[in-house]
């Protein structure tokens, strides 16, 4: 059985932290930002996490695990 490809969209938008969780970057932060206010742009720079029920999904595409 061949080894399994990381999927390649996967691998540049998240990344791993050292407790095992999956950092991602926040969305609305790419376009269309002069109707936004300085704050909501500020606070969307932040990084977050994966949500525990998308984990295993992004796990999959990282081939992490199962």
């Amino acid at each position: 059985m061949p080894k399994m490809k990381t999927n390649s969209s996967a691998k540049k938008r998240f990344s791993l932290t050292g407790t095992g969780k999956i950092k991602r970057k926040k969305a609305y932060k790419s376009h269309i930002l002069t109707k936004k206010t300085t704050k909501q742009k500020r606070n969307l720079t932040h990084t977050g996490l994966v949500h525990e029920s998308d984990e295993a999904n992004v796990k999959f595409m990282l081939t992490i695990g199962k």
